[in-house]
């Protein structure tokens, strides 16, 4: 719906109007114009936050079953508020279009009103007490309004479905929230944030020969391996810390004077049994848990030390042939074995609050 509100007078309220756009309705001064959002082929139309000016996109025909007095989230920065605060730019653009187009209208309608006295074609001349002569003339013309802007905003890439609620929409970037629900799920953002990684190393491999070999030169690619393996450990710390809050209800306590426990895998499997909760070190194989580790002492010396090898990190990977200040190498594969295993931790995790997680 679009409001707008004109001026009074008397009259035909006649108006013509561009398809799309209709008038449902008359209050007084007050006209209510409804001004339709074009589809895209897939039935889906844009939102875009009043705080941030991202946009995201929702399916059409879910989106009209909702409540009319929805307060919607914007799926990046959470920010909530009426449905109709989430126009597009381009979405307000076809609406002041319409809008223009009746305003015109009235204006000429009132001049027709102002002049309906005059002869045809409306003129008449007047002189001052100056002597100068002033002349009006006045002739209306029919209205005929232009098509209304159309709607092209960025396609869709991927559809996502909410388990809770079932919207189906598609997002351009890292987000957090359904446009309905709000909070996603700890372990839908774990799984985003890991696909995201596998996303990332598809990336590199489709790179032009000569491209990837010049960021590899430059020792690009290591530090995207690196960053990784960071991100794993920060995956893998926010979804054990948001489990571990749902599920144990003296959680702060427990975690007080803790630090980043969630960053250390044998004391977040030490702080899940002292809850009564099974042991990660054994709900997951054996290989799979060493890997872990493994990986998560190669991102510790990467973040604190340069990737230079200490006496720590031979005593969390005894087996590593790595010397005392020896520079450790990684590789892609070795990203892609810890996304695996980094995922299978996660649902070990999130099995332990099924009905959260």
């Amino acid at each position: 719906m679009w409001n707008v509100t004109g001026g009074s007078w008397d009259g035909s309220d006649e108006f013509r109007v561009a398809p799309g756009a209709s008038i449902v309705g008359r209050d007084g001064d007050s006209f209510e114009m409804r001004v339709s959002i074009p589809s895209d082929e897939h039935g889906f139309f844009g939102r875009q936050c009043p705080s941030c000016r991202q946009i995201f996109r929702v399916d059409g025909d879910a989106y009209e079953a909702l409540p009319d007095d929805l307060q919607l989230w914007c799926v990046y920065c959470g920010h909530h508020a009426d449905h109709s605060e989430f126009m597009t730019q381009q979405q307000l653009d076809r609406a002041m279009r319409a809008a223009e187009d009746l305003g015109m209208q009235m204006v000429g309608q009132a001049l027709d009103e102002a002049f309906s006295s005059f002869r045809s074609p409306r003129r008449r001349s007047y002189r001052s007490g100056f002597g100068i002569d002033v002349e009006i003339r006045y002739r209306s013309e029919p209205f005929y309004p232009e098509p209304l802007p159309g709607i092209d905003e960025e396609k869709l890439i991927r559809v996502r479905t909410c388990a809770s609620c079932s919207l189906r929409y598609a997002v351009f970037g890292e987000h957090r929230f359904c446009p309905v629900c709000g909070q996603l799920p700890a372990m839908v953002v774990a799984l985003d944030a890991l696909g995201a990684e596998t996303a990332r190393l598809d990336g590199l491999a489709q790179l032009p020969a000569e491209t990837a070999a010049s960021l590899r030169e430059q020792g690009v690619f290591t530090r995207l391996w690196v960053d990784t393996l960071k991100n794993l450990v920060g995956v893998v710390e926010a979804l054990g810390s948001a489990v571990f809050r749902d599920v144990v209800a003296d959680a702060d306590q427990r975690l007080r004077g803790k630090g980043n426990v969630f960053q250390r895998l044998d004391d977040t499997a030490d702080l899940f049994i002292d809850a009564g909760y099974p042991d990660l070190r054994t709900v997951i194989d054996a290989d799979r848990w060493q890997r872990l580790i493994e990986f998560w002492a190669t991102r510790h010396v990467f973040t604190h030390n340069d990737g230079l090898v200490d006496a720590k990190f031979l005593t969390k990977v005894p087996s590593s042939t790595a010397r005392i200040g020896q520079r450790l190498t990684i590789s892609e594969e070795l990203c892609r074995q810890a996304i695996t295993d980094a995922e299978a931790l996660c649902r070990a995790l999130a099995a332990l609050a099924p009905a959260r997680a």
